[in-house]
């Protein structure tokens, strides 16, 4: 090895020496590759900080947020539900009440039973009006009203109406032939009060003879017959009789 190549040696020695000028930091050189790791590092750190300490809390509150969102719309839907019940509960309670005032108006009340000797009366003439004039007129013989109005107890119309109707019952008679009869007995059952039949017993009546200058006369025509039965007026407690009929009830228990 010749001088000049020694020389050579050494510059290139101390040039690779002198010009290594990147930083080190606790041992390490800083080179741009390492300085770009570090950096990488560093930014990923950064980022997980921001992720765990702003993001994740910002999107918690949304999500509560939106639960509570969520919530209150459910509120508010059941709440129109609701709404809409009491709207379908209100209708049917005034369908309830105009079907209850319709069927009460079936039943009989004081007032009818007032006018009942007079419909009873009116119908045993209208079915006069229905045969010739000379056929023999019905009659209406009896009308004998049974005390007063006493609440129902006895299960005869079931018991699902024990002490929630009460009746009136009157005992009638009348005299007719069959066709008046059955024509009397039709309209009674058209009449506006509910009004039930019972015990129903129908006999020829006696035949009837008059005496004409000493000579007995007997009647020619369609056989009488008597038609004896007893109308039991149905009609609904008032409000002071369920009361009472319901502290009668919880005495006997």
């Amino acid at each position: 090895m010749t001088l000049g190549d020694d020389f050579n040696f050494v510059e290139d020695t101390e040039f690779a020496t002198t010009s290594s000028s990147y930083p080190v930091v606790f041992g390490i050189t800083l080179t741009p590759k390492v300085s770009g790791i570090i950096l990488g590092v560093l930014g990923l750190a950064g980022a997980a900080y921001m992720l765990m300490n702003f993001v994740i809390p910002i999107w918690d509150n949304i999500q509560q947020q939106e639960t509570k969102q969520n919530e209150l719309q459910q509120t508010i839907d059941q709440k129109k539900s609701d709404i809409k019940q009491i709207d379908k509960v209100q209708q049917e309670q005034a369908l309830s009440k105009q079907q209850q005032l319709q069927v009460l108006a079936l039943f009989a009340n004081e007032k009818t039973l007032d006018t009942l000797l007079l419909d009873l009366n009116r119908l045993v003439e209208s079915s006069n009006t229905q045969f010739p004039p000379h056929a023999v007129k019905a009659k209406l013989r009896k009308y004998v009203p049974i005390g007063k109005a006493e609440p129902i107890t006895d299960s005869s119309f079931g018991s699902l109406v024990n002490d929630k109707l009460k009746r009136r019952s009157i005992n009638i008679e009348i005299l007719g032939t069959y066709e008046q009869t059955q024509s009397i007995l039709r309209n009674i059952e058209r009449l506006q009060p509910l009004l039930m039949v019972k015990d129903y017993q129908s006999t020829l009546a006696p035949e009837e003879v008059t005496q004409q200058d000493k000579v007995v006369v007997r009647r020619v025509g369609s056989t009488l017959i008597s038609t004896s039965f007893q109308l039991q007026a149905l009609m609904p407690l008032s409000q002071e009789e369920i009361a009472a009929a319901k502290a009668r009830q919880s005495n006997t228990k």
